[in-house]
């Protein structure tokens, strides 16, 4: 994943361990808990024995002032690939150390998946909003001792969260832990369509150079109108990225933001989708989902936006 701070060193075991699609660490008698991961495949060619980077930018304190983590001490470099089997969220001596035993698998699915026997003696569940293995009511209820289910990343819809409320699991998931990731790629995503990027690339991959066909339908963003539905963490991060753009900067949100950040950005609000969707030549969906956002942009309100606008979804 693109988390900067997370993922552990190799060696040739761990590298031999990556090949296979689950592992069962079992610790001594003192055992306390079990933890069972969810979590996507090892890259193609193996386990990355090193990285294209020496190091990555050391973030302490975030715009907003809010400080970032500080944990006491970590066995992998920041940088590293730890979203995957082999990465293991760098959390496997963390918690063997402690006494637990850890479940790590890629096989979450069906009924003969490796999830759904591990499933049913874990006290814990940690999954991944991009590889996400459905805890749902079935689940819960063949699992009688999970107190637990946690999302590496932000975005908790994987969980049937009625289920988990009746049986008393914590639900839970990394606030902010990559708000600023997506908010990067929100804004290269509006970049890409309305440069035309893609297409223009596979072109010359594919050995053309019509220039013609690239620009066709290639624009500048500079005085387009950008709206965003929702502007917390990410929607906000978005429309500051891109007022150096030069653009006309719209939201829509529950609850309107100070009036000195409309002033700083220039922000114009509106309180509802619709009339937003009415005047941007590009919308970003930056709002979680629940049962008042699920289906927003159906065909009635996409049929309300511009002819030729760009509907950029990051959200559920």
């Amino acid at each position: 994943q693109t988390y900067q701070n997370l993922s552990p060193a190799t060696s040739q075991t761990h590298n031999m361990l990556a090949r296979n699609s689950v592992k069962l660490f079992k610790t001594s008698a003192r055992q306390q808990m079990k933890v069972v991961m969810a979590l996507y495949a090892d890259p193609v060619n193996g386990y990355p024995p090193k990285y294209a980077r020496d190091d990555v930018p050391k973030i302490e304190v975030y715009p907003d002032g809010q400080t970032a983590p500080t944990p006491n001490g970590i066995d992998w470099n920041p940088g590293e690939l730890l979203g995957c089997v082999s990465g293991e969220l760098g959390l496997r001596k963390f918690l063997e150390g402690r006494g637990h035993t850890l479940v790590v698998t890629q096989d979450k699915d069906g009924e003969n998946s490796v999830l759904e026997k591990e499933l049913v003696d874990a006290d814990i569940v940690i999954s991944q909003p991009f590889w996400p293995a459905y805890i749902t009511r079935e689940r819960i209820n063949k699992s009688p001792n999970l107190k637990m289910a946690l999302t590496a990343g932000i975005g908790s819809d994987h969980v049937d969260l009625a289920a988990a409320c009746e049986k008393n699991i914590t639900v839970a998931e990394v606030t902010f832990c990559n708000s600023i990731s997506v908010s990067e790629h929100v804004v290269m995503q509006i970049l890409g369509l309305v440069r035309n990027y893609i297409p223009s690339y596979q072109q010359v991959v594919a050995g053309g150079w019509n220039i013609a066909d690239c620009v066709e339908r290639s624009y500048d963003v500079e005085g387009m109108h950008i709206g965003s539905v929702s502007a917390g963490r990410i929607g906000l991060a978005v429309l500051r990225r891109m007022k150096p753009f030069d653009t006309h900067l719209h939201y829509t949100e529950k609850h309107r933001l100070p009036e000195a950040i409309e002033k700083e950005l220039n922000l114009t609000y509106h309180d509802s989708v619709e009339s937003m969707a009415k005047v941007c030549d590009v919308i970003t969906i930056n709002c979680p989902l629940h049962p008042g956002s699920e289906h927003m942009f159906n065909a009635e309100l996409i049929g309300k936006m511009k002819r030729g606008a760009y509907l950029v979804n990051t959200a559920r």
